[in-house]
């Protein structure tokens, strides 16, 4: 559905820092910045990118937005919950672990970038 989703980050240096410890705890490659200063992880399944805005002013978080990140296993989500905390991410909602409602069941965690968008890791549980 989607072809890339792309974040305002205030420091791309810093936000860079945060998502190659974080996705590369999911096995994405480090992100590869470009002349514009920005940076871009690519992987099969779509490009995830960071940008200082166009329009100049400071980035901030969308209320109720959230990215989520697709995890191979609960061990994985807990591996992207903790690297993204030693790399300037702030915890937010819950505690890591198993969610359910209605038929589903996952396990997740939520983290708060250096530039304050919230994020998650999820992994669908059968």
């Amino acid at each position: 559905m989607f072809s890339h989703v792309m974040l305002g980050a205030n420091d791309v240096a810093q936000s860079k820092k945060f998502y190659d410890a974080a996705l590369g705890a999911l096995g994405v490659s480090a992100g590869t910045m470009d002349d514009k200063g920005r940076c871009f992880y690519r992987t099969k399944t779509g490009v995830f990118a960071l940008s200082k805005p166009i329009d100049g002013n400071p980035a901030c978080n969308g209320n109720g937005s959230t990215i989520g990140f697709a995890a191979e296993s609960p061990e994985a989500v807990e591996a992207w919950h903790k690297a993204g905390l030693e790399s300037g991410g702030v915890t937010c909602e819950d505690p890591p672990g198993v969610r359910e409602g209605g038929s589903m069941k996952l396990y997740l965690a939520y983290l708060r970038d250096p530039s304050g968008n919230k994020v998650c890791a999820l992994h669908w549980m059968s």
